[in-house]
């Protein structure tokens, strides 16, 4: 049970290869593209939707920040669609393995710190020690702040990780109680598989959800640092 349980959270490999390269290079296939004037109905709710997103994600930037929209929508539709590719059935999903997460959230931490460094200081240095703090607590406040500074990015990847996760465990759990009380009792069957389908609607919403407060939370970093 254990094994079958965790199954789908090991990295798939081909003829003895590791095939989560070419798993993270589908999900931009998917992305249709135009070359024509006039749209059609898709790509124009496609555009639309990526225009919100941006607009929403961008107000609160500098012109310095920014620069860094395309970064951002391409985070988040990576991100959900990766997500949205796990919940189909025998499939794999990337974003429920921390060193993934891991691997995203560093650069993108790392360069906006390096950037508000670079650009202003006086204003980074500033955020280890809150004004007005007493003289004997200030040891321990800059201590406590660098501690969450340096782990913004870690407390990124776990949340990515760990709601992806819960909900693939919690669907495969009541997947396999819905098999096992088929043969048992048709009611209960029921009602078990409805609350499937339900749970399958929210880790719908949640696969959308983690992709815009992660790339939220990282774009919320760039703007306390430029």
């Amino acid at each position: 049970m254990n094994e079958n349980l965790f199954a789908s959270f090991i990295a798939p490999t081909i003829l003895g290869l590791p095939a989560a390269v070419l798993i993270i290079l589908f999900p931009p296939l998917l992305i249709p593209t135009s070359k024509y004037l006039i749209n059609n109905r898709l790509i124009t709710t496609q555009q639309w939707l990526i225009k919100l997103t941006s607009k929403q994600m961008m107000a609160m930037h500098n012109t310095k920040g920014r620069t860094w929209s395309l970064m951002l929508v391409s985070l988040i539709i990576f991100i959900a669609t990766t997500n949205l590719l796990g919940l189909l059935p025998h499939s794999f999903t990337p974003t429920a393995q921390l060193s993934m997460n891991l691997a995203m959230a560093i650069p993108l931490w790392a360069g906006a710190v390096i950037m508000g460094f670079r650009s202003k200081i006086k204003n980074a240095l500033a955020h280890f020690l809150p004004q007005g703090t007493p003289t004997p607590l200030i040891p321990m406040l800059v201590i406590i702040e660098t501690i969450s500074l340096l782990i913004q990015p870690m407390a990124l990847a776990v949340r990515l990780t760990a709601n992806i996760t819960a909900g693939h465990l919690l669907m495969h759990l009541i997947g396999s109680a819905t098999l096992a009380m088929s043969t048992i009792n048709l009611p209960s069957t029921l009602i078990i598989f409805t609350i499937l389908i339900l749970l399958t609607i929210l880790e719908i919403a949640v696969a959308l959800i983690q992709a815009y407060v992660f790339t939220l939370l990282v774009s919320l970093y760039l703007h306390d640092n430029t």
